[in-house]
């Protein structure tokens, strides 16, 4: 996957292979030490069933390494992504 800064992930749109909209893109996890990014905290679609995800607060935590794609959106795959 090609660098991107930070800056331009924040409030992007999340969605998955099969085109479900999952939410917006509000924080990210990062380790200390190596500076790799852990997990992804997005805000989710009202619409969308968070009942598979980890949560906290009002997020669902989404592994970075289901992200297979970074453009107009980020697409992850759904099945990498469920608790």
């Amino acid at each position: 996957m090609s660098k991107e800064f930070a800056k331009n992930l924040f409030n992007k749109q999340v969605m998955a292979t099969d085109g479900t909209e999952i939410g917006v893109l509000s924080n990210i996890v990062v380790e200390i030490r190596g500076g790799n990014i852990i997990d992804m905290m997005v805000t989710p679609n009202p619409n969308f069933d968070t009942t598979r995800y980890r949560k906290e607060d009002n997020f669902i935590l989404i592994p970075f390494d289901s992200v297979s794609a970074i453009k107009d959106y980020i697409i992850i795959d759904k099945m990498k992504a469920k608790a």
